[in-house]
């Protein structure tokens, strides 16, 4: 092992002491926060955090981004339903040097899956569909699906469901699949009926119910809740989910009153990238309820927390309490969870990975943690048992350099007690 010179010593020490500190102007603010906080803020302390763990986390955070692995880093963690721990470091674009700021507005990608999950789940409470009725029923264009096969295509052995899509058994494939971009099912300039016909033209890859495959399948379910609702996506979005949530900043694109606030995706090298030939500060033909949202911190913590209330937060009831515990509980059935990671990791009807095995992960867990991440960087952890969660966002293409999510948490679980 190699002992840290006493410079390198001085240095983490100064680190963790202004991480510390940081942390402390934090918790100051948090009692005298204005009513417009997401939850209620307090001192870690008061949410029986160890501020120690909190300021090597935050130390975690500011060494990465001094290494230039990222421009900016948005932490946030509540427990018992209180914000006890905010983390802003970096700027969320390196040519302005706008600093990170907890309303700074991110591209969420695949975070939004779970949004759609809840719309879904929210109409089949009202008894609007069933679970393992065929998706044909409601769109039509999946009665003509096949599977492919080495020689060609066969019919599958039965329907895709709806169950499938929200565990994606369905046999469709990721929105970057050869397939799929050779046969441009998707574009952001496109509606979600025309996204639906291009999407069944490709043969499935597997037979429904028999494999894992994450896919596009979420933005499948994005025009059913159009079809079940009668409304269209990004409306049934606003004023069932967000409006009542009380999320103002999350959306399908940016506004002008907004796009000050919106980060800028990186490449290594700090290189900005555009990952959409439609960039979000457009408004999009296709709403994509597998990866079309922006949102910030505040926003999604609100949401994330609803969740972990078992869908109700601050007297706004959006789903019942045991809907939310099938949707956060593995969904998979043994054989296909076998298949997937050794069954480390499961699915839930929500869209969220589920924690299995937590002695074979790379970082802290416990048994029954879920939430999952987005292809721009950012991520969520609800864990039922510590009664918290936990928000990492960035703009980093690939998502997650330097293992930054894994170290982070990490560094921060201490503070909980893991």
């Amino acid at each position: 092992m190699n002992t840290p010179r006493p410079d390198g010593r001085l240095r983490l020490r100064h680190l963790l002491t202004t991480a510390l500190a940081a942390v402390v102007v934090c918790t100051t603010a948090f009692v005298t926060a204005q009513s417009s906080d997401p939850l209620p803020r307090v001192t870690p302390s008061a949410a029986r955090l160890s501020p120690e763990p909190l300021a090597a986390a935050t130390a975690v955070l500011q060494r990465h981004v001094d290494a230039g692995q990222s421009a900016g880093v948005v932490a946030m963690l509540a427990r018992d339903g209180k914000l006890a721990y905010v983390a802003t470091v970096g700027v969320q674009d390196i040519a302005t040097r706008a600093p990170m700021t907890e309303r700074t507005l991110f591209r969420i990608y695949s975070m939004t899956k779970p949004v759609t999950a809840v719309a879904v789940m929210m109409l089949f409470e009202q008894g609007a569909f069933t679970l393992d009725e065929p998706v044909s029923r409601y769109l039509p264009e999946f009665a003509s699906v096949t599977v492919r096969t080495p020689d060609g295509s066969r019919l599958p052995s039965r329907a895709p469901t709806i169950r499938d899509l929200l565990l994606h058994t369905s046999g469709l494939e990721h929105r970057t699949s050869t397939s799929y971009r050779d046969a441009q099912v998707r574009s952001r300039t496109i509606g979600l009926p025309q996204f639906v016909k291009n999407i069944v033209q490709v043969p499935l890859m597997d037979d429904p119910g028999t494999r894992y495959r994450y896919s596009e399948s979420t933005t499948v379910l994005g025009r059913l809740v159009e079809i079940w609702s009668g409304q269209r996506f990004d409306t049934f979005l606003q004023t069932r989910i967000f409006t009542p949530l009380g999320m103002p900043d999350t959306g399908f694109y940016a506004t002008p009153a907004q796009r000050p606030r919106l980060a800028t995706v990186y490449a290594p090298g700090m290189r900005p990238v555009e990952i959409e030939a439609l960039p979000f500060t457009e408004p999009p033909a296709l709403l994509e309820g597998a990866v079309g949202l922006l949102s910030t911190g505040p926003d999604f913590l609100r949401f994330a927390q609803m969740l972990l209330n078992r869908g109700e937060l601050d007297g706004v009831r959006l789903l019942k309490a045991d809907t939310v515990e099938t949707m956060v509980g593995n969904g998979l059935p043994d054989a296909v969870l076998a298949s997937r990671g050794n069954g480390v990791m499961g699915w839930g009807l929500g869209n969220v990975n589920v924690v299995m095995k937590p002695e074979a992960l790379r970082y802290p867990a416990n048994r029954g943690e879920y939430g999952w991440d987005g292809t721009a960087g950012t991520i969520f952890w609800n864990d039922p048992v510590a009664k918290t969660v936990l928000l990492l966002l960035t703009q980093n293409s690939p998502a997650d350099p330097d293992n930054l999510r894994a170290r982070f948490k990490t560094a921060i679980a201490p503070a909980v007690g893991h």
